[in-house]
């Protein structure tokens, strides 16, 4: 486990190198909290991080359940294999926030900024992203079931692997997306637009089956959706 608390001078020097520096951008100095994580840990790692502006909350491996974050400015942190399991972090922002392996099920991440951030691994069973910017996000080998994207802009995200079953995605935009997902007959995507390469997997009644091309925008429009399915980018020779 990662340690940055209780580190000498010298080692926290390197590691808020390491970390690196965010641009401020005047939240975090007006912004508390409105509860702290019931680990003492994690809360200690939170109070040390709004004492010493200039550098990202490095949260690896801790327990921050129990918190309300919201509209937290978290641009740059680290939370790779955190447990964020139920934690409101509505409004808050992970640009380029490293969640790789994060747990966030059932967290609240609705109209979250987490542009460009990394959340391979991931867990989001059953949590809330309605309205949240994931402009090119990675998400690889997620487990988003039964998660909401109501009105997501997931535009130019790369999600691969990424399991969507039970999924909501009403009114969710994408835009030259890849996406590889399964998704099943609860998965909704009424009002879906935009592009995407396909192809993804459609779990029916035990069995699965791959569409792509016109058999993928048929299958989303019989749904209420509208997506153009684009064909790879190819080298030119």
């Amino acid at each position: 486990m990662y340690r940055y608390g209780g580190a000498p001078a010298a080692s926290r020097a390197f590691l808020k190198a390491m970390v690196g520096e965010i641009v401020s951008s005047g939240i975090r100095k007006s912004w508390e909290p409105r509860m702290l994580p019931a680990d003492p840990e994690a809360t200690r790692q939170v109070q040390e991080w709004l004492a010493e502006e200039g550098y990202s909350l490095y949260g690896i491996e801790h327990d921050f359940r129990g918190a309300d974050l919201a509209g937290g400015d978290f641009s740059g942190s680290w939370f790779t294999q955190a447990d964020l399991a139920g934690v409101r972090l509505a409004g808050a922002s992970f640009y380029r926030a490293d969640l790789q392996s994060a747990d966030l099920t059932g967290a609240d991440l609705t109209g979250a900024d987490l542009v460009r951030a990394n959340l391979d691994g991931a867990v989001l069973r059953s949590a809330r992203l309605d309205g949240a910017d994931m402009v090119r996000a990675s998400l690889y080998e997620v487990d988003a079931s039964e998660a909401s994207f109501r009105g997501t802009r997931i535009m130019g995200a790369s999600l691969f692997d990424v399991d969507m079953r039970g999924a909501d995605l009403t009114n969710a935009v994408l835009f030259q997306n890849t996406f590889e997902v399964t998704v099943d007959d609860s998965t909704v995507v009424r009002g879906l637009t935009g592009t995407v390469f396909g192809p993804i997997t459609v779990f029916d009644g035990g069995s699965l089956r791959e569409l792509a091309g016109a058999e993928l925008e048929a299958w989303i429009g019989e749904r209420g959706g509208q997506v153009e399915v684009i064909a790879p980018h190819r080298p030119r020779l």
